[in-house]
């Protein structure tokens, strides 16, 4: 018999690790990086990694290290759920408090449940997963890199595969390395894993390293290498075996030690790779024999105390026959149990059990993990693998809730899937489930939807429709298909009729008021808007009267958005969101939706200091429910960002879209990383260019199609390219909806063009048109009102139309400029660039003077390079001195630094460097003061806006400002304020607009 030690050299896979550490020594450089191994089994992915994580280690890298096994379609998170366990169990390590600081993390490992505050299911808690593994992995990287191996990937779940591909996207600047290995001969055409490999391979952080077959010059080196550590023959005969094992290898180095350890101790050499393993068993003793068979019933791995258990063997026999078995090397000892030294053998052994034995040992392990608190996911597997479907149907149920809980919605869906499929079969089924077929089935239809699987969800509750005749389930069903159809995009009206239907036989009742908030959803989509609002407005009624929390915050978004859309009162759909936010709701999502829309109403009415409190509110509390990467949480940082690119906060900005990824690959990847772009072009920042690239993937898609060619266009004009930024208007106006307001801001994007061009006539004419049609134009009709930013583009728009006209005289551009006012720094600013300009050819060298240096200010203040640069051109040719010219040493003009925090002080007419006033109202512009001043002596908005020459509207924005630079909720606190600071009632201070 042939003493066997671990193989310690490293033959034939330099080329292949030299990659591998080029990938971890630019994770350590600060840039994250992917590998994906792959090979045939046995060809040596395990020990190739292994050198890796050695090497790492002394590289100062934090190794996390998790596996997949063959039921990891069943038991969700495997290998991440594996790799915390053991880096939670070293005290001093660094990954330990990064983990149980999270409670989506913690759920993971053995013996914690969550509380109520974390006890979110499905998509929602998949989010909240995703969003903890990504926050982890980026404050552990902050304090050491750190390698994380995914071993065997062809065994992962589904959620394991969507874990990787989000890390792999959201991964960007921080010292990470992923690695993940796979076998090759395992990837059938429709494996699951190959198009997530497929998608993977596309971005160039990834690294695909195949490992080849070994020559046979690497196998001799290889098999001599075994022989010097005794693990071989040796002499004459060991040199003629030594041919044979080469030829019989084909390359694969765990072949060839077995067929070496074989050669040694028996004459023939047994045929197929399983024979061979199995010629290794036959060595053992009857009882080392039957215990490497009860391993292998559990596994790849097995915990000591439960082997114990399943033999049947006394300590004393149980050690003598696993010393055998280790020795032999086809088990390694590990702290707490044994893993099968290649899964190859595991395989081999569990393929050699008879029939019955095999039922009869799945059967022993479920009662022993029964007793002993098991996965109810590893209790399914084995309840299923001994034919006992009562216990299968009850574990399944299970293992379906705790994978929604844990954030696993695809293995939800299965489980709960495998609970139906045995429930005929099983007697007293509902008793075993602990709940009705009707309700596992909606279990299981919600798991698919929020797995992202739309369709298959709709299907199910379609087929449990016709299967009921219960009003109550009716109504549920109803409602549940009309929500799934919306998210689905799929038929409305077979929606509008469905929840139609569930409203009518669904008893008064939380359910009836779910119900009608998803007909009234439903109705908002096809524009029924006074059926909609109607509908809502029963819905609120109803979840206020039976105490649906979650319901009537729906209801109070879909009036506040019907109001907004087909109502007249912004003021109106602000109090309902208000209302909506004041509480919680017992839904994450809704509570995030309704602070997203309530900031995005502000936002696009011009309050933006409100704008601002709220997007920050509501990225707090996605960030401390773990829900940063949720729809809603990534749409409030989105907003948060696009606020403080509007009030002139570029830095700010700059630093949120850090977070935007650039190599994109979904829609709301992408739809994010279109935002980035508009301080990027603004800057004129080289990214830009890169970012632009991959979304050009997308811009089929309208929104990111308008946000991405819209800056394209944009970057176009910058360069001095109109015909380019033609080609992307075109393209976006091809695609908008004619009433979409977003028409108004790209037409005049177009226009710019033209005007450079110096191309009036239809073109022209064609989109100012359009631009008119959507301010005054919605999808039912008349539009009922436009915000400040609209009103703001069109004017934008036909001052364009004038320049290409050769009309346009000051007072055109002096609009435009006063409309941006309401706190849009550098649009303001861009159109005071075109102010100054008509005022030069009208002949007021003075006035043009004083606009075009405000102009040259904001843009130095911003960073706006190619703004500044056009500027300046411009002040060349006028004689005009730079005013930015006399800039201390050191500091760049065109630097955000330079001017930090002019630009909206600039932008409504403070000198930059002014002395700040140092009390309540340095926060304050001057239009604001003046505002404040009136207010103080007590008019009404209709009042002020006749005395200062602005609208009823553009005052209110102003009020609503001023509330929230002071921290205060009434005008009446707001004139107390101003009275404090020696505001004089009805006397402004300070220069206006």
């Amino acid at each position: 018999m042939v003493a066997r030690t671990p193989q310690r050299v490293l033959i034939g896979r330099s080329a292949e690790l030299d990659r591998l550490l080029g990938v971890l020594d630019s994770a350590a450089a600060g840039l994250a990086g992917v590998a994906l191994v792959g090979g045939d089994a046995g060809i040596g992915k395990t020990r190739i990694v292994t050198e890796l994580c050695d090497l790492a280690q002394r590289r100062g890298f934090v190794t996390l290290t998790g596996q997949c096994a063959e039921l990891g379609d069943a038991l969700p998170y495997l290998p991440l759920a594996d790799a915390l366990r053991g880096a939670v169990a070293d005290a001093a390590g660094p990954v330990g408090p990064a983990v149980t600081a999270r409670p989506a993390l913690r759920r993971l490992l053995p013996g914690d449940e969550a509380g109520p505050a974390e006890a979110t299911t499905g998509g929602l808690a998949q989010q909240r997963l995703f969003g903890s593994v990504l926050d982890m992995l980026s404050e552990v990287a902050g304090r050491q890199p750190v390698l994380f191996v995914f071993e065997d990937l062809h065994w992962a779940d589904r959620s394991t595969r969507d874990l990787l591909v989000f890390l792999t996207r959201m991964l960007q600047r921080e010292r990470v390395c992923l690695v993940g290995t796979y076998r090759t001969d395992d990837l059938h055409r429709r494996h699951p894993l190959r198009p997530v490999l497929a998608e993977l391979r596309r971005l160039p952080l990834v690294t695909s390293v195949e490992l080849p077959p070994l020559g046979d010059d690497e196998m001799a080196e290889y098999l001599a290498v075994l022989g010097r550590y005794g693990e071989g023959p040796a002499g004459p005969a060991a040199e003629r075996g030594l041919t044979t094992v080469i030829e019989r290898a084909g390359g694969n180095p765990f072949f060839a030690e077995e067929l070496l350890a074989a050669g040694a101790e028996r004459a023939r050499l047994p045929g197929t790779l399983a024979d061979l393993l199995l010629a290794r068993v036959e060595t053992l003793s009857d009882t080392a024999r039957q215990v490497l068979r009860v391993a292998a019933v559990a596994g790849r791995r097995v915990d000591h105390d439960l082997l114990r258990d399943a033999t049947g063997l006394g300590d004393l026999p149980l050690e003598d026959a696993l010393r055998e078995i280790v020795s032999q090397r086809l088990l390694t000892a590990g702290s707490d149990g044994y893993t099968f030294r290649h899964a190859l053998l595991q395989e081999a052994v569990y393929d050699d059990l008879l029939p019955g034995e095999r039922t009869r040992l799945h059967t022993a392990f479920a009662a022993l993990l029964a007793g002993r608190g098991g996965a109810p996911a590893e209790l399914a597997h084995h309840h299923l693998a001994g034919h006992d479907l009562p216990g299968a149907l009850r574990a399944s149920v299970e293992a379906g809730r705790m994978a929604a809980g844990l954030g696993a919605p695809a293995e939800a869906h299965r489980h709960f899937g495998r609970a139906l499929e045995v429930w005929d079969q099983v007697p007293e089924a509902e008793r075993l489930a602990g709940e009705s077929r009707a309700r596992i089935a909606l279990a299981g239809a919600a798991a698919a939807a929020a797995a992202g699987d739309y369709h298959r969800a709709a299907e199910q509750v379609r087929r449990l429709r016709h299967e009921t005749d219960d009003p109550v389930l009716i109504a549920e069903t109803g409602e549940r298909l009309s929500y799934y159809l919306a998210d689905a995009g799929g038929d409305e009206a077979e929606g509008v009729a469905a929840a139609r239907e569930a409203v009518d036989v669904a008893p008064h009742s939380p359910l009836l008021a779910r119900a009608l908030a998803t007909h009234a959803r439903a109705l908002f989509r096809q524009y029924h808007d006074e059926e909609a609002a109607a509908t809502a407005s029963k819905a609120l009624e109803v979840a206020e009267a039976t105490g649906a929390r979650d319901a009537e915050a729906s209801a109070l978004v879909s009036l506040a958005l019907i109001e907004e859309e087909f109502g007249s009162s912004v003021e109106h759909a602000v109090d309902l969101l208000t209302r909506a936010t004041r509480r919680p709701s017992g839904d994450l999502s809704i509570d995030l939706r309704a602070r997203f829309n309530l900031a995005r109403i502000h936002y696009e009415n011009g309050a933006l200091a409100v704008a601002a409190r709220i997007t920050e509110d509501g990225v707090r509390l996605a960030g401390e429910t773990g829900l940063t990467w949720s729809t809603f949480g990534t749409d409030l940082r989105f907003l948060n960002y696009l606020v403080h690119y509007a009030d002139g906060d570029w830095d700010a900005a700059e630093r949120l879209a850090g977070g935007f990824g650039v190599r994109v690959g979904t829609r709301a990847e992408a739809q994010l990383s279109s935002f980035a772009l508009f301080v990027e072009v603004g800057r004129g920042r080289p990214g830009a260019d890169e970012r632009l690239r991959w979304l050009s993937r997308f811009w089929s898609d309208a929104l990111i199609g308008y946000m991405a060619r819209g800056m394209a266009a944009e970057q176009a004009l910058w360069r001095g390219d109109p015909n380019t930024a033609l080609d992307h208007v075109d393209a976006i106006v091809a695609v908008l909806e004619p009433f979409d307001p977003s028409v108004i801001r790209i037409a005049a994007t177009g226009l710019w063009a033209l005007a450079d061009l110096g191309r009036p006539g239809e073109p022209c004419d064609d989109l100012l048109r359009r631009a008119r049609w959507a301010a005054e134009n919605g999808p039912n009709g008349p539009r009922g009102r436009l915000g400040p930013e609209g009103i703001a583009w069109l004017a934008r728009a036909e001052a364009e139309w004038h320049r290409a006209n050769g009309t346009a005289e000051p007072e055109v551009w002096r609009r435009a400029t006063e409309a941006f006012g309401f706190g849009f720094v550098y649009e303001e600013a861009r159109s005071r660039w075109r102010l100054a300009e008509s005022l030069l050819r009208a002949g007021d060298r003075a006035a043009a003077r004083a606009e075009w240096e405000r102009a040259v200010h904001v843009a130095a203040a911003l960073g706006a390079q190619p703004f500044l640069e056009t500027l300046r051109v411009v002040g060349t040719r006028a004689g005009f001195p730079d005013p930015t010219a006399a800039t201390p040493a050191g500091t760049s003009a065109a630097s955000p630094a330079a001017h930090d925090g002019d630009a909206r002080e600039i932008a409504t007419g403070e000198p930059p460097g002014a002395a700040r006033e140092p009390r309540r109202l340095a926060a304050l512009t001057a239009r604001e003061r003046e505002v404040l001043a009136h207010v103080a002596a007590g008019l009404a908005n209709r009042e002020i806006g006749e005395r200062l020459f602005i609208s009823q509207k553009t005052v209110s924005v102003h009020v609503s400002n001023i509330l929230a630079k002071l921290g205060v909720t009434s005008r009446t606190q707001a004139a107390a304020v101003a009275l404090q600071e020696g505001l004089s009632p009805g006397a402004p201070d300070g220069n206006t607009v």
